[in-house]
């Protein structure tokens, strides 16, 4: 592990990551330059350096140049298997996780918050529709019912792949957002710190409402989720990763 350029390319954005959130390592938010940093790595990295098969076949995809790092016999999860919205765990602690949200055409992850998060995502193939808005006020305390008005950032704004990693901020860059899977697709992402709803972090689900005399606005309120939604989960089978001396197996 002493060569860097031996690293897995997932090995590389857990390092990253690490010394921008992690608590220990710093103080306060990370840097503009530790968060382009983050992208640069994300911007480099494709669904087989996290275990996908983007085609969907069962061959190891020969466009990955780390040979050495994708032994033959290594398994890939096949995109053409996820039949409804999966997340796959690659790693969480209190300050960071990574993981990738694996799309099937048509499917739509809601209208939800990230509170108090910074999230950089990277589509590792496909194409997704994002709609997205930012509190115009201080985000809404959690209560009976979240609700605030909001400034529209995209409307159906469609990202395609091979395209440059995004990031939010917890009051910029749409951190209210839904996602729409125009083909199968799949979002790597980093979320700084994670969801914890006994932080003060739950994840919210909305519905919007358009202000017809204030284009550009809308009104969000908090919703339950359409009935029988939920995500499914898939097991990491991408490069182990080895944290803070401990190698966690797939």
């Amino acid at each position: 592990m002493d060569d860097h350029h031996h690293q897995s390319k997932v090995q590389r954005l857990y390092e990253a990551c690490d010394a921008a959130f992690s608590s220990g390592n710093k103080a306060g938010l990370p840097t503009l330059t530790q968060i382009r940093w983050l992208q640069d790595l994300l911007d480099g990295m494709e669904a087989a350096d996290v275990g996908i098969d983007a085609g969907g076949g069962s061959e190891r995809s020969s466009s990955s140049e780390d040979d050495e790092q994708s032994p033959p016999g290594r398994r890939f999860l096949s995109a053409r298997a996820f039949t409804r919205i999966t997340y796959v765990h690659i790693y969480e602690c209190d300050d960071f996780s990574i993981g990738v949200f694996c799309f099937p055409a048509g499917a739509t992850l809601p209208l939800h918050d990230h509170p108090q998060m910074v999230v950089l995502s990277k589509l590792l193939y496909g194409s997704m529709r994002v709609k997205s808005y930012d509190w115009v006020n201080a985000p809404p305390c959690p209560g009976p019912r979240k609700s605030g008005l909001a400034r529209v950032v995209a409307v159906d704004e469609v990202r395609e792949a091979p395209c440059k990693a995004s990031v939010l901020f917890p009051r910029s860059g749409g951190n209210i957002h839904s996602l729409t899977a125009v083909t199968p697709c799949a979002l790597l992402d980093v979320l700084a710190p994670p969801y914890a709803e006994d932080l003060g972090r739950p994840s919210t689900y909305f519905s919007d409402i358009a202000i017809p005399s204030l284009p550009g606005f809308a009104v969000l309120e908090e919703a339950e989720l359409p009935d029988g939604f939920r995500v499914a989960g898939a097991p990491y089978v991408g490069p182990e990763l080895m944290v803070d001396m401990d190698i966690m197996y797939n």
